[in-house]
Protein backbone atom coordinates (compact mmCIF):
# COMPACT_ATOMS: atom_id res chain seq x y z
CA UNK A 1 0.00 0.00 0.00
CA UNK A 2 2.93 2.33 0.67
CA UNK A 3 4.17 1.92 -2.90
CA UNK A 4 0.67 2.65 -4.24
CA UNK A 5 0.39 5.82 -2.14
CA UNK A 6 3.85 6.94 -3.26
CA UNK A 7 2.96 6.32 -6.91
CA UNK A 8 -0.36 8.15 -6.44
CA UNK A 9 1.42 11.12 -4.84
CA UNK A 10 3.91 11.29 -7.70
CA UNK A 11 1.11 11.21 -10.25
CA UNK A 12 -0.85 13.99 -8.54
CA UNK A 13 2.26 16.15 -8.33
CA UNK A 14 3.16 15.41 -11.96
CA UNK A 15 -0.34 16.35 -13.12
CA UNK A 16 -0.24 19.54 -11.08
CA UNK A 17 3.20 20.46 -12.35
CA UNK A 18 2.16 19.71 -15.93
CA UNK A 19 -0.84 21.97 -15.53
CA UNK A 20 1.45 24.73 -14.27
CA UNK A 21 3.98 24.28 -17.05
CA UNK A 22 1.54 23.83 -19.94
CA UNK A 23 1.22 27.51 -20.90
CA UNK A 24 4.98 27.95 -21.03
CA UNK A 25 7.02 28.25 -24.19
CA UNK A 26 10.84 28.34 -24.02
CA UNK A 27 11.04 32.15 -23.99
CA UNK A 28 7.51 33.12 -22.92
CA UNK A 29 8.01 33.40 -19.16
CA UNK A 30 11.00 34.23 -16.97
CA UNK A 31 12.19 31.56 -14.52
CA UNK A 32 11.18 33.85 -11.64
CA UNK A 33 7.45 33.50 -12.27
CA UNK A 34 5.52 32.87 -9.09
CA UNK A 35 2.90 30.18 -9.61
CA UNK A 36 -0.41 30.29 -7.74
CA UNK A 37 -2.06 26.97 -6.91
CA UNK A 38 -5.55 26.80 -5.46
CA UNK A 39 -6.23 23.93 -3.05
CA UNK A 40 -9.93 23.22 -2.49
CA UNK A 41 -10.97 20.69 0.16
CA UNK A 42 -14.38 19.80 1.61
CA UNK A 43 -13.14 19.01 5.10
CA UNK A 44 -11.00 20.94 7.58
CA UNK A 45 -7.35 21.97 7.37
CA UNK A 46 -6.58 19.45 10.12
CA UNK A 47 -8.20 16.57 8.24
CA UNK A 48 -6.27 17.45 5.08
CA UNK A 49 -3.05 17.10 7.04
CA UNK A 50 -4.23 13.93 8.82
CA UNK A 51 -5.07 12.07 5.59
CA UNK A 52 -1.46 12.36 4.47
CA UNK A 53 -2.45 13.94 1.14
CA UNK A 54 -1.29 17.48 1.59
CA UNK A 55 2.26 17.16 2.94
CA UNK A 56 3.37 14.70 0.22
CA UNK A 57 1.93 17.08 -2.39
CA UNK A 58 4.14 19.91 -1.06
CA UNK A 59 7.14 17.58 -0.90
CA UNK A 60 6.61 16.46 -4.48
CA UNK A 61 6.28 20.05 -5.70
CA UNK A 62 9.56 20.91 -3.96
CA UNK A 63 11.23 17.98 -5.72
CA UNK A 64 10.13 19.53 -9.02
CA UNK A 65 11.51 22.94 -8.07
CA UNK A 66 8.27 24.59 -6.89
CA UNK A 67 8.98 25.99 -3.42
CA UNK A 68 6.36 27.78 -1.36
CA UNK A 69 7.47 31.32 -0.59
CA UNK A 70 9.96 31.29 -3.47
CA UNK A 71 8.19 30.53 -6.74
CA UNK A 72 4.95 29.03 -5.42
CA UNK A 73 1.94 30.44 -3.57
CA UNK A 74 -0.74 28.02 -2.42
CA UNK A 75 -4.18 29.47 -1.79
CA UNK A 76 -5.85 26.98 0.55
CA UNK A 77 -9.60 26.86 0.98
CA UNK A 78 -11.25 24.48 3.46
CA UNK A 79 -15.05 24.06 3.71
CA UNK A 80 -14.92 22.42 7.16
CA UNK A 81 -17.35 19.73 6.03
CA UNK A 82 -20.00 22.21 4.81
CA UNK A 83 -20.92 21.40 1.20
CA UNK A 84 -22.72 24.72 0.78
CA UNK A 85 -19.43 26.62 1.28
CA UNK A 86 -17.62 24.95 -1.63
CA UNK A 87 -19.07 27.07 -4.49
CA UNK A 88 -18.05 30.35 -2.83
CA UNK A 89 -14.60 29.01 -1.98
CA UNK A 90 -14.10 27.86 -5.57
CA UNK A 91 -15.12 31.29 -6.85
CA UNK A 92 -12.62 32.89 -4.45
CA UNK A 93 -9.84 30.85 -6.05
CA UNK A 94 -10.98 31.85 -9.54
CA UNK A 95 -11.02 35.54 -8.54
CA UNK A 96 -7.46 35.16 -7.24
CA UNK A 97 -6.50 34.03 -10.77
CA UNK A 98 -4.74 30.89 -9.64
CA UNK A 99 -2.84 28.98 -12.34
CA UNK A 100 -4.32 25.60 -11.38
CA UNK A 101 -6.85 24.28 -8.85
CA UNK A 102 -6.12 21.05 -6.97
CA UNK A 103 -9.24 19.41 -5.55
CA UNK A 104 -9.73 16.49 -3.22
CA UNK A 105 -13.02 14.64 -3.59
CA UNK A 106 -15.99 14.84 -5.93
CA UNK A 107 -17.84 17.66 -4.17
CA UNK A 108 -14.85 20.02 -4.28
CA UNK A 109 -14.11 19.04 -7.89
CA UNK A 110 -17.71 19.72 -8.90
CA UNK A 111 -17.63 23.16 -7.26
CA UNK A 112 -14.40 24.00 -9.08
CA UNK A 113 -15.86 22.77 -12.37
CA UNK A 114 -18.85 25.09 -11.98
CA UNK A 115 -16.60 28.02 -11.07
CA UNK A 116 -14.29 27.86 -14.11
CA UNK A 117 -14.00 26.34 -17.56
CA UNK A 118 -10.54 27.76 -18.23
CA UNK A 119 -8.34 27.24 -15.16
CA UNK A 120 -6.92 23.68 -15.14
CA UNK A 121 -8.40 21.50 -12.39
CA UNK A 122 -6.48 18.49 -11.08
CA UNK A 123 -8.49 15.90 -9.15
CA UNK A 124 -6.50 14.35 -6.33
CA UNK A 125 -9.32 11.87 -5.90
CA UNK A 126 -12.81 11.45 -7.32
CA UNK A 127 -14.77 8.26 -6.86
CA UNK A 128 -16.63 8.36 -10.19
CA UNK A 129 -15.61 11.32 -12.36
CA UNK A 130 -17.61 10.08 -15.36
CA UNK A 131 -20.81 9.24 -13.44
CA UNK A 132 -20.50 12.50 -11.50
CA UNK A 133 -20.35 14.49 -14.72
CA UNK A 134 -16.85 15.82 -14.11
CA UNK A 135 -15.35 14.30 -17.26
CA UNK A 136 -16.67 12.77 -20.48
CA UNK A 137 -14.59 9.60 -20.13
CA UNK A 138 -11.48 8.43 -18.28
CA UNK A 139 -9.56 8.06 -21.54
CA UNK A 140 -10.64 11.48 -22.89
CA UNK A 141 -11.73 13.68 -20.00
CA UNK A 142 -12.21 16.80 -22.14
CA UNK A 143 -12.63 20.28 -20.75
CA UNK A 144 -10.21 21.62 -18.15
CA UNK A 145 -10.20 18.64 -15.73
CA UNK A 146 -7.71 15.82 -15.26
CA UNK A 147 -6.54 13.74 -12.32
CA UNK A 148 -7.11 10.49 -10.46
CA UNK A 149 -10.16 8.37 -9.72
CA UNK A 150 -10.62 5.82 -6.97
CA UNK A 151 -13.45 4.17 -8.97
CA UNK A 152 -15.40 3.32 -5.81
CA UNK A 153 -18.57 2.83 -7.83
CA UNK A 154 -16.80 -0.03 -9.61
CA UNK A 155 -15.48 -1.64 -6.44
CA UNK A 156 -18.44 -1.02 -4.10
CA UNK A 157 -20.27 -4.20 -5.25
CA UNK A 158 -17.12 -6.11 -4.23
CA UNK A 159 -17.63 -4.87 -0.67
CA UNK A 160 -21.07 -6.45 -0.77
CA UNK A 161 -19.52 -9.74 -1.95
CA UNK A 162 -17.04 -9.56 0.94
CA UNK A 163 -19.88 -9.07 3.42
CA UNK A 164 -21.64 -12.11 1.95
CA UNK A 165 -18.53 -14.24 2.37
CA UNK A 166 -18.30 -13.20 6.03
CA UNK A 167 -22.05 -13.50 6.71
CA UNK A 168 -23.40 -16.16 4.28
CA UNK A 169 -27.05 -15.64 5.38
CA UNK A 170 -26.85 -11.89 4.80
CA UNK A 171 -30.23 -10.55 3.69
CA UNK A 172 -30.24 -6.84 4.55
CA UNK A 173 -27.55 -4.17 4.34
CA UNK A 174 -27.70 -0.49 5.29
CA UNK A 175 -25.73 1.98 3.22
CA UNK A 176 -24.97 5.38 4.72
CA UNK A 177 -24.51 8.10 2.10
CA UNK A 178 -24.82 11.84 1.66
CA UNK A 179 -27.60 12.33 -0.93
CA UNK A 180 -26.12 15.72 -1.81
CA UNK A 181 -22.89 14.10 -2.96
CA UNK A 182 -23.19 12.94 -6.58
CA UNK A 183 -20.51 10.28 -6.17
CA UNK A 184 -22.43 8.77 -3.22
CA UNK A 185 -25.54 8.57 -5.38
CA UNK A 186 -23.62 6.67 -8.07
CA UNK A 187 -22.17 4.34 -5.43
CA UNK A 188 -25.66 3.68 -4.02
CA UNK A 189 -26.96 2.73 -7.48
CA UNK A 190 -24.09 0.30 -8.11
CA UNK A 191 -24.53 -1.34 -4.68
CA UNK A 192 -28.31 -1.59 -5.13
CA UNK A 193 -27.88 -3.23 -8.54
CA UNK A 194 -25.45 -5.78 -7.05
CA UNK A 195 -27.79 -6.40 -4.11
CA UNK A 196 -30.73 -7.09 -6.43
CA UNK A 197 -28.69 -9.65 -8.36
CA UNK A 198 -27.90 -11.55 -5.16
CA UNK A 199 -31.28 -11.18 -3.45
CA UNK A 200 -30.04 -8.90 -0.68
Amino acid sequence: QGDRMNTRRKLIVALGAAALASPLTPHAQPQTKIWRVGFLYLLSRESAMDTGRYSPFLEGMRELGYVEGKNLIIERRFADGKLERLPDLALELVKLKVDVILTAGTAASSAAQKATTTIPIVLANASDPVGSGLVKSLAHPGGNITGLSSLTTDISPKFLEMLQSIVPKLSRVALMIDPGNRSHTATRKSVEAAAQRTGI
